[in-house]
């Protein structure tokens, strides 16, 4: 398994992350995005209504590396964050099936190879770290 139980059940209970891409310049790109959690492959699909004619899209055409950070704010008393980043190979695919009737068959596929958790397992709320696949 790519990921822990908590980490699969908090990507599930949250709607939306940030995207950092890189363009062929080394300039960086961080995007609001929706994201889905495929088990099967232990992948991240992210997509949209036009992800083919993005920046986003074209900036993994050409850098293929993504980090997602999917995050949110439990408390503010006593303070209490939880997150996950996922840093990986990307992928710019054409031509796949749209999960939803407001995304495009273009997506963004991100093959995990480090992750890093914080605030996800009671019994250890720092944070994780660990590398979980090669990249390239």
């Amino acid at each position: 398994m790519t990921f822990t139980e908590s980490e699969r059940d908090y990507l599930a209970s949250q709607p939306l992350g940030r995207l950092a891409t890189v363009d062929k310049n080394g300039h960086p790109q961080n995007s609001p995005v929706g994201f889905a959690y495929d088990e099967v492959s232990g992948t991240i699909e992210i997509g949209g209504w036009t992800m083919g004619t993005t920046r986003k899209f074209a900036n993994v055409v050409t850098t293929p590396f993504a980090s997602l950070v999917v995050d949110d704010l439990v408390s503010r008393d006593p303070w209490t964050v939880r997150g996950i980043e996922i840093r990986g190979r990307a992928e710019a695919l054409r031509g796949q099936e749209p999960r939803n009737s407001y995304s495009s068959p273009d997506v963004i596929r991100i093959h995990p190879t480090r992750i890093i958790s914080w605030g996800l397992d009671a019994e250890s709320p720092g944070m994780r770290g660990r590398t979980v696949g090669r990249e390239g």
